[in-house]
């Protein structure tokens, strides 16, 4: 079979086959040019869900006449400059684009026209290209001082094999929002405008360069709820440095879709953010719960591979460890700092709850007692039903308090007597404030100095207990047992030799393994803490997470559901009847433990209702 050459309308299809998966695809291209050349605003249109029409414009830098006849054709770039010997460097990629296949793959299958005007520049032009066929550079309108307008109508005329793949309308101009919003959340200094069939979908405008102007960006994308319930992640490690916001425990969602991952500035999908994420928030979450980040990693590039595949959405790390370690040790210490913050979103789910159907303002004014009822309880011979049923003990009197009241007490002699302090400290200033009573034996109520919080006793005593007992396992080790027979778990052996290298770590967590041969290991004591456990499968389930994670977590969480629960068999069970210094002891250890907020599942152990929330609630707001 001869070898032939492939004519250069051929090879533009395959390429587009690699960079114009879909309409997305060709956005986030454009996207990203406008972005290289220096663009302070977006505007994007989309028509049919990118299919029947895109319009990309911006206000870079633009083209020259003789730029756009290069624009268009394959690997021709302004992103890569040759150094003094004429080579192309390829490790210190400074751009998201650089391989010159954007513009000529998308014009090899659709109708692309692009009119630009080049900065300082009195004329614009424009060029048009249909099915790979290029036409000339002609004198063009163009209503801005500079920039480019890039549109593309029929994607995909020219390959009707692959209109059969695209998706619905809906699922394709979904596709675009999600695409322009990882964009904006990247670029917070640029503004972006989206409108699909006409209809205006997004409005970013631009913000301060910054933490604050980032948070604004991403509450303005993620939600509202977002800027009251992130913790900011700024952490350094070797040269690498991973800032970001992440949210708390209790402010969680079913699926992993508002997790986001951007390396100098470019948006990457990365199975090690999973794998991070998965580690940092296994105290506090349960596996079908996910949290919500956006976390931003800027590092050398030479320390960074991009040109891993034509759309550049994967990149490499060449020390994937040192990533891995920075983003969980950095949302570790976030998180550890929140103490037993607990999201806002907690108290707003309870008053939708509790706020009946019901409007509590009446549209009339009610109804008034008659003259002869009035005058007859002016002379005290009138009682209302509720009057006249049995007195309930207590009810006259003032709330009741469950601490005693500070004392102050004299110096003892010799010292120099000290005035009485002028305000003694109440207890309804501390962070959870003052227990006031205990209801169904299981839910304690405190007062604080702006409104009222309700615990749960039971599953804050328990993440207590689970804190205390993560504490003695760090510093005094995981015990471990010896198997009587040691246990064989035949393995793949690639899968085998994970396993083994990670030995050391296991065994500090109480597994001691060790090869046995080709594909199979040998395990000889497992922790304690599991008794009576599968030891095959556990084996399986570490090479699992070491082959798609690179670390073992598997043993990491089932040790902490066994010390779960036995928190859970060691705590103040619902039920119990506590006492007032009892209910007090228990809030102040939650203000001292970190992470108290939520049980281990991301489930709060305190909800907090502000008195504002409670006079609306009421319609007294």
């Amino acid at each position: 079979m001869p070898i032939r050459r492939l004519p250069p309308e051929t090879v533009n299809r395959i390429a587009a086959g690699e960079v114009v998966e879909r309409p997305a695809s060709a956005i986030k291209e454009l996207v990203e040019n406008a972005l290289d050349a220096g663009s302070r605003s977006i505007e994007v249109q989309a028509d049919g869900g990118g299919l029947t029409r895109i319009l990309v414009a911006d206000d870079g830098c633009g083209l020259s006449a003789d730029e756009l006849a290069l624009a268009i054709e394959r690997h021709a770039t302004s992103k890569l400059a040759p150094d003094d010997a004429g080579d192309y460097d390829l490790l210190h990629i400074h751009t998201l684009g650089f391989r010159g296949e954007a513009l000529p793959s998308i014009g090899s299958v659709a109708r692309l026209s692009i009119a630009s005007r080049a900065k300082g520049a009195a004329d614009a032009h424009a060029i048009l290209v249909e099915g790979g066929t290029v036409g000339a550079v002609t004198p063009s309108g163009f209503p801005g001082p500079h920039g480019a307008r890039v549109e593309v109508r029929d994607l995909f005329y020219a390959t009707p094999a692959r209109l059969k793949f695209m998706k619905s309308e809906r699922s394709e101009a979904l596709a675009i929002a999600d695409e322009i919003k990882r964009q904006a959340m990247a670029h917070e200094a640029v503004s972006f405008a989206l409108d699909l069939d006409g209809r205006r979908t997004l409005r970013l405008p631009a913000e301060s360069k910054g933490p604050d102007g980032r948070l604004a960006r991403l509450s303005s994308i993620m939600g509202r709820e977002f800027s009251d319930n992130a913790l900011e992640i700024d952490h350094e490690r070797e040269g690498v440095r991973l800032t970001g916001f992440a949210g708390l425990p209790t402010f969680n969602r079913g699926n992993s879709a508002h997790q986001y991952l951007f390396v100098n500035g470019r948006p990457v999908r990365d199975r090690l953010l999973q794998g991070a994420l998965r580690g940092a928030y296994a105290d506090f979450l349960a596996r079908d719960r996910h949290p919500l980040v956006a976390l931003y990693l800027d590092l050398d590039p030479s320390l960074v591979d991009v040109n891993v595949h034509p759309a550049k959405a994967e990149v490499r790390f060449r020390d994937p460890a040192l990533v891995r370690g920075l983003i969980v040790g950095g949302l570790r210490h976030a998180l550890a700092g929140a103490g037993h913050r607990a999201a806002t979103t907690v108290a707003s789910d309870t008053l939708s709850n509790l706020r009946p159907g019901w409007s509590p303002q009446p549209s009339y004014p009610p109804p008034q007692p008659s003259a002869q009822g009035f005058s007859a309880w002016q002379a005290g011979g009138w009682t209302s039903a509720i009057a006249a049923a049995q007195a309930i003990p207590g009810l006259t009197e003032v709330s009741a308090r469950a601490e005693p009241a500070p004392e102050w007490t004299p110096p003892p002699q010799g010292l120099q007597e000290a005035p009485p302090p002028s305000v003694a400290f109440d207890p309804v200033d501390f962070p959870l404030g003052a227990a006031r009573a205990q209801v169904h034996e299981t839910y304690i109520v405190a007062q604080t100095r702006d409104g009222v919080v309700i615990v749960d006793q039971h599953a804050a005593h328990e993440r207590l207990v689970y804190e205390q007992m993560k504490v003695q396992m760090e510093g005094g080790g995981v015990a471990r047992q010896v198997l009587l027979l040691p246990e064989v778990v035949e393995l793949d052996p690639a899968e085998a030799e994970r396993v083994v290298a990670r030995s050391l770590e296991l065994e500090d967590m109480g597994l001691v393994v060790e090869s046995f041969g080709p594909g199979a290991v040998l395990v000889r004591e497992t922790p304690a803490l599991l008794g009576e456990t599968d030891v095959a499968g556990l084996i399986r389930d570490i090479a699992d997470d070491l082959s798609e994670n690179g670390q073992a977590l598997a043993l990491k969480e089932r040790l902490a559901e066994v010390c779960g629960t036995m928190a859970c068999h060691g705590s103040v069970r619902a039920g119990r009847r506590l006492t007032a210094p009892e209910m007090n002891a228990l809030l102040r250890q939650m203000e001292a433990t970190p992470h108290s907020g939520q049980c281990n599942h991301g489930r709060p152990t305190y909800v907090e209702l502000k008195l504002a929330d409670i006079e609306r609630l009421f319609g007294r707001r």
